[in-house]
């Protein structure tokens, strides 16, 4: 397929190589420039524009603001060239998702919501998990670059807004993950017992899966350089998993610790560390009093 990728971050990147190897034709633009660079078989262009187009534009951009400058604000959807498909596959806000879907549709052009679990060296490997919604016959004509970029495609129905809502859930319960973690290798620590052997137990017991397992020797090593999915990156998923909460009446109290934990490790200076020095919060806590 034709394929147009915007976005040329970590996750980027890997999803731009993994698409190339599937023999797929790709197109990549970023916000700044140089950023393919030692990208191979990838065609640089020069305009947003010339990447929202051909068989299906893919869009992994950090945050709202970024997707909402570049498409919205930016024109692409007013072009006369549009995609087959537009594929947004970053981590962005419920409210969000619903508005690109509504302006999508207004356009004509087909919207998929395709968030992705998983971290740059998942997305080098083309393994990610990927979560889709929207039409069904657009998700079919994505399957191609769906099955080039991740190892499962997970779908949850016709409105693409529901999988941005699984998405902000699933990074809730990661988040979550490290500060239970963080907490109960301070409580060790605290009676002489290291993290590391605490962590070396429970993640190869009660809690064997990737994501305790992976943060697990993260926090237990205090390894948090360079980061996968940095700190300030997780504050803002927390943030859009509390306004989609409230959108629904949801009552999300373990996220306000969340947050306020997470705003707490900012202004302490680790907002480009990974996300899993969260764990320190308590550490520092606990060896202040």
């Amino acid at each position: 397929m034709d394929v147009g990728l915007i976005g040329l971050g970590r996750m980027g990147r890997g999803m731009a190589a993994s698409l190339v190897r599937a023999g797929h034709h790709v197109r990549v633009w970023n916000r700044s420039p140089g950023a393919a660079e030692g990208l191979t078989g990838v065609t640089p262009v020069s305009e947003a524009a010339e990447a929202f187009a051909g068989d299906a534009a893919i869009t992994m951009l950090a945050d709202d603001a970024g997707l909402r400058a570049v498409i919205v604000e930016g024109g692409l959807l007013d072009g006369g060239n549009p995609p087959g498909l537009h594929l947004s596959m970053s981590t962005i806000s419920v409210a969000l998702a619903q508005d690109l879907a509504a302006i999508h549709a207004r356009a004509g052009v087909p919207y998929i919501a395709a968030p992705v679990f998983g971290r740059p060296d998942v997305a080098e490997k083309g393994a990610l998990n990927i979560v889709a919604a929207g039409d069904p016959q657009a998700v079919a004509r994505a399957k191609p670059l769906f099955d080039a970029m991740g190892a499962k495609t997970w779908e949850f129905g016709h409105e693409p807004h529901r999988a941005n809502a699984v998405k902000l859930a699933g990074n809730f319960m990661l988040v979550s993950a490290i500060e239970a973690m963080g907490e109960a290798a301070a409580l060790a620590e605290g009676y002489g017992v290291t993290g590391a052997d605490l962590l070396d137990l429970l993640t190869n017991t009660l809690f064997a899966s990737p994501v305790y397992k992976n943060y697990g020797a993260l926090i237990a090593a205090q390894r948090y350089e360079p980061p996968g999915f940095n700190l300030k990156l997780g504050a803002k998923d927390i943030g859009l998993a509390l306004a989609a909460a409230g959108a629904a009446g949801v009552p999300m109290p373990f996220a306000d610790v969340l947050r306020d934990n997470l705003a707490e490790a900012i202004a302490q200076g680790d907002a480009d560390k990974d996300l899993a020095a969260l764990a320190e919060i308590t550490r520092r806590r606990a060896r202040a009093n």
